[in-house]
């Protein structure tokens, strides 16, 4: 066996995973295939985790190769004619495994920031030989993790990304590997030098054929973009008994020429529909949340002509995880109904580049198919 053949398909290490988890707890709903691929370029390689629901809800998570202090990816590149050999594309390496438990080895130590199964994120960390217990430092570490653990009821700070980077100097490093198809992903877990290494197997599986949802920009009516804390708060006041939730967007009114009066220019605002609307409806009534054509509010407001769709309500619930960690929200709808939730999501300090900005941002994507009847 050469060298090259012998190389691992993908190895990545990252020193805190409290990041990386947090970026995978935005897409841990389901089912998961993870794809490993070239983002952008062959040179700016990372990861997307690709998660399905009930054939219409797709969401993906792009995380790109900053994030990791180790990322190599070799492809198992198949052998080209002499004149290919200039055109030939580096394949995917995709494979499914159960994101849920991903997440548990990496939080094997209780100190990657909330557990997906564990919601208070109460773990006591190892310590240190030599290093006497303490009970109120026990509890009050327990208060951190359940505060980076981004619960439902997550305050105004819990987008910003020192939630994940502040507090508790205790971190959780790793490094993974995976060999190749057939071969399971192998976790190297440690919270601290000195202290215990674990060795996680996850058994990998082929993956199938995943959901398509490409959204066609040419067919947008509808395009917004709001800071993540104005939809955020919005959902989490929405009573889950809800069943559909309906965007509802009108182009902005043009005013009348001519002189008016204070009193005619404010009932024409009052007589104006709100170019955006988010209507939940359930057995029980329904509830309504206007937003103003202001920039403080919407930043970026693009809409055709007077759009309504809706979605289920308990598919749109899914982006709440993501919503709590992002900065910013994307919001896009087609003429056939297919929402775009995209979700920018905040980067380590420590990957910025010497002039303060960054490359790559990562991202959370979800796309969302219209209920069959509200489409005409």
């Amino acid at each position: 066996m050469s060298q090259v053949e012998s190389l691992p398909t993908l190895k990545a290490s990252v020193h805190d995973v409290r990041y990386f988890c947090a970026l995978l707890r935005g897409v841990n709903f389901a089912n998961v295939s993870t794809r490993f691929s070239q983002i952008n370029s062959l040179n700016d390689r990372g990861l997307v985790v690709v998660v399905e629901e009930a054939r219409t809800l797709l969401g993906k998570a792009y995380i790109f190769a900053d994030v990791f202090d180790e990322f190599t990816f070799n492809a198992d590149i198949p052998e080209a004619q002499p004149s290919q050999s200039q055109q030939a594309e580096v394949p995917d390496s995709i494979f499914e495994i159960p994101l849920n438990l991903f997440l548990e080895c990496l939080n094997i130590f209780g100190t990657a920031g909330g557990s997906a199964s564990n919601k208070s994120g109460k773990y006591k960390a190892w310590k240190k030989p030599g290093e006497e217990s303490d009970d109120n430092e026990s509890n009050e570490a327990e208060g951190d993790q359940e505060g980076r653990g981004g619960n439902k009821q997550a305050k105004a700070g819990a987008g910003r990304l020192e939630q994940f980077f502040s507090g508790s100097d205790r971190k959780t490093s790793m490094r993974l590997t995976y060999i190749g198809p057939g071969h399971p992903l192998t976790l190297i877990v440690a919270e601290d030098a000195s202290g215990p290494t674990t060795t996680c197997e996850i058994a990998t599986f082929d993956a199938e054929p995943h959901l398509e949802l490409p959204f066609d920009s040419e067919q947008m009516v509808l395009k917004i973009i709001l800071k993540s804390s104005w939809l955020r708060d919005a959902l989490s006041e929405l009573d889950p008994s809800y069943d559909k939730l309906t965007f509802i967007g009108n182009p902005p009114g043009v005013p009348e020429p001519g002189a008016q009066t204070a009193r005619e220019r404010q009932r024409a605002r009052l007589q104006a529909k709100p170019i955006l609307r988010i209507e939940a409806t359930g057995t029980f009534g329904n509830t309504q949340m206007d937003y103003p054509n202001d920039r403080d509010v919407l930043e970026s407001f693009e809409c055709v002509k007077p759009v309504s769709f809706s979605y289920r309500f308990s598919h749109i619930s899914r982006t709440v995880r993501a919503l709590q960690t992002s900065v910013k929200t994307s919001l896009r709808i087609d003429s056939e109904g297919l929402l775009s939730l995209q979700f920018l999501m905040p980067s380590p300090t420590s990957r910025m580049n010497p002039s303060g900005s960054n490359d790559t941002s990562n991202f959370i994507e979800f796309c969302c198919l219209a209920l069959e009847d509200e489409l005409v």
